[in-house]
């Protein structure tokens, strides 16, 4: 994700090369802008099949409703995640959510007061490479299209499988490779286009929806991922591509 030069080391923002210290502060500047609508615009972004992808990914993760399940969800902000986990467990079901974004996770809070779920879900602001949890703290680790805004996404990794416990999962939803040739042509023309024009319409800036598309084009595609998942030191790595790769759920177990 990263390439050295003689002056500095640089990081893509996007289909830009930044300053490597410089990208996640520029990332934060995307989050807070598109904090208050994020969800909003997930559905418009899909078509509503966010909500498909993500009820997948917690089936696979399927929470025991019968014992305590304690989950870590890192740039799960908004709780959207998180909210579906405790829904899909049991009573001694717990979500801690670490976000890096202030904003991100103050709309989450909100949402989580209203619906009354401040007991069963935690907000923290947090970075996904420097997690403030002590090893081996939770049973499951779940991020959904946050990974690729990470700067160095092998220490995020790193970081996952120190928090897990012996015998915890690994479950991350990201945007990916689209398998079928025309489907990517398709697909492109609406990701330039239509988001960026729906995310000015709605939030009045297009510009953070046009970072979000290219970051997908600029990361790793499923089995190069998986790679880097075994790398990290996960076991039984595998990936699921959902949509005709436009998505995929990647799994992994630390032993």
């Amino acid at each position: 994700m990263t390439q050295k030069s003689s002056a500095q080391t640089t990081a893509s923002f996007g289909f830009r090369d930044v300053p490597e210290d410089e990208k996640q502060g520029l990332v934060n500047e995307v989050f807070s802008k598109a904090a208050a609508a994020y969800d909003q615009m997930n559905d418009l972004m899909s078509g509503g099949l966010h909500r498909l992808w993500k009820d997948d990914m917690i089936s696979m993760l399927n929470p025991p409703k019968n014992r305590p399940f304690n989950v870590l969800d890192v740039a799960g902000g908004t709780g959207d995640i998180a909210f579906r986990i405790c829904d899909a467990g049991g009573p001694q079901t717990h979500v801690t959510i670490a976000d890096i974004s202030p904003e991100m996770v103050g709309e989450g809070k909100m949402r989580g007061e209203k619906e009354g779920r401040l007991q069963t879900v935690d907000f923290t602001v947090g970075n996904a490479e420097s997690l403030a949890f002590p090893d081996s703290s939770f049973d499951a680790y779940t991020i959904a299209f946050g990974i690729r805004n990470v700067t160095h996404i092998d220490k995020a990794l790193a970081e996952a499988y120190r928090v897990l416990k012996p015998g915890g999962r690994f479950l991350c939803l990201e945007f990916s490779k689209v398998t079928l040739p025309l489907a990517q042509e398709i697909y492109d023309a609406y990701s330039f286009t239509v988001i960026p024009a729906v995310g000015k319409v709605v939030t009045g800036d297009g510009q953070p929806y046009r970072y979000l598309v290219e970051s997908i084009r600029k990361f790793p595609e499923q089995e190069k991922f998986a790679q880097m998942i075994r790398d990290a030191g996960f076991s039984h790595v595998s990936y699921r591509n959902l949509s005709a790769g436009v998505v995929a759920i990647h799994s992994g177990w630390r032993i």
